[in-house]
């Protein structure tokens, strides 16, 4: 993660914000979950900036390659977006209220990813995005 914080660094100004994750009981009911989503909801909707677009990372979100990915980080540059804001949810998901608040929800796989593993991967598309728009190498 450090890596490709440093390397981002020469594009952008990538920050990493947490937000506190709720305790989630084992054999938690289905309104348990729903009120821990909502919490860590809440917390994730105080960090945003009024101005930020919003990149939700969600299983039912819009699939896309590496050029595709760079090309829509490049327009939204292109139309004036200073503050981007990916959004990875903790081992419930996210809150209907955080999804609701997103620009876009952005799926990279129908599977499901430690948030720490997610991190890593979506900090390297975000580097690749910025090599592609770039016209520089990086390999395949």
């Amino acid at each position: 993660m450090d890596e490709y914080l440093k390397r981002l660094s020469r594009y952008c100004k990538p920050e990493i914000i947490e937000v506190a994750d709720e305790k989630t009981p084992d054999e938690a009911s289905p309104h348990e979950e729903d009120l821990i989503r909502k919490k860590e909801g809440e917390r994730l909707l105080k960090s945003l900036k009024d101005d930020a677009y919003v990149i939700a990372l969600a299983i039912d979100g819009k699939k896309t390659d590496s050029v595709g990915f760079a090309e829509n980080i490049e327009k939204l540059g292109i139309c004036g977006t200073s503050h981007i804001t990916f959004i990875i949810g903790g081992s419930l998901g996210l809150s209907p209220e955080v999804l609701s608040r997103a620009d876009m929800k952005l799926s990279f796989s129908d599977m499901t990813f430690p948030h720490q593993l997610m991190r890593v991967i979506l900090l390297e598309q975000i580097y690749r995005a910025y090599r592609i728009t770039n016209r520089e190498p990086y390999h395949k």
